[in-house]
């Protein structure tokens, strides 16, 4: 008799009852929203860009006459807080990312979702866009009440360019944030980061104005004083050639910050996908 033999029972695969539906990009944007509302000291900074850029544009209004708005635009106020409310966009953009390696949140962020071209691509979207819309509407407040408190002043024939450059320089800002952001991401580190990007805003001033001390190199010190952030910003937000000498044209301005930016946040994509954490 041929003895029989038996075979183990197979393991059956397990169905978790549960929904469980493929990570998609809206998924990480949800995650990295919940962070940036979660997180205090994000909120503590958004707070601080919009109290500063109204706070100041509000002071200057109300400092300032009809007559005054002859020579700059409504949307003018809101630059002097800007130039202040800047800083806070960039160390949002480096806290947006640094602070997860400052706690070592970021390996559970990257356990759990493994692919990290996606999440670097929520987090500059969520970023972004919090930090244009927060922007924006704090130099709208300011715009509208320097409209209605000098609504007689003659700046209104060209109100309409006056307020597409103030977009324009919400936009720039928020492309600082997001070179801030990048520069988070290859750096790692919170206080480093930070101070590239103010090394970045407040350098060039000063090096073109000692470069312009030698003849040999006037010529790049002077390009330099007309490529930097307050004059790009000082252009979009409406004051005029004179007031600040011959400079390059907006777009050139806003080109050359897009391409810093965008050369920076490629790196970032390339170093945090090879690196292990």
């Amino acid at each position: 008799m041929t003895p029989t033999t038996t075979t183990p029972d197979q393991p059956r695969s397990y169905s978790s009852p549960l929904p469980t539906p493929r990570p998609h990009l809206g998924h990480a944007l949800a995650s990295e929203w919940t962070k940036l509302i979660s997180i205090r000291s994000t909120l503590w900074t958004l707070g601080a860009l919009v109290l500063t850029v109204v706070g100041i544009g509000l002071l200057f209004v109300s400092q300032s006459g009809d007559r005054d708005y002859e020579s700059i635009s409504f949307t003018t106020p809101a630059l002097f807080g800007l130039m202040v409310g800047q800083v806070a966009v960039m160390v949002l953009g480096v806290l947006t990312i640094a602070s997860e390696h400052a706690t070592g949140l970021v390996r559970t962020t990257f356990t759990a979702a493994p692919d990290r071209f996606r999440v670097l691509t929520a987090k500059y979207l969520v970023f972004s866009i919090t930090a244009f819309v927060a922007t924006t509407l704090s130099v709208f407040v300011v715009g509208i009440a320097a409209m209605l408190a000098h609504a007689g002043s003659a700046a209104g024939p060209h109100a309409a360019d006056e307020w597409l450059g103030a977009v324009a320089g919400c936009f720039y800002v928020t492309l600082l944030g997001v070179l801030a952001l990048a520069v988070g991401a290859l750096v790692r580190h919170s206080a480093g980061a930070i101070a590239v990007m103010l090394g970045v805003v407040t350098l060039p001033p000063v090096i073109g104005a000692m470069l312009t001390v030698w003849e040999a190199v006037a010529p790049i010190g002077q390009a330099v004083l007309q490529r930097n952030v307050p004059v790009a910003l000082s252009q979009l937000f409406g004051m005029r050639e004179s007031d600040m000498g011959p400079s390059p044209s907006n777009l050139s301005n806003l080109l050359i910050i897009m391409l810093i930016t965008g050369a920076t946040v490629a790196a970032s994509y390339v170093v945090v996908g090879r690196r292990d954490v």
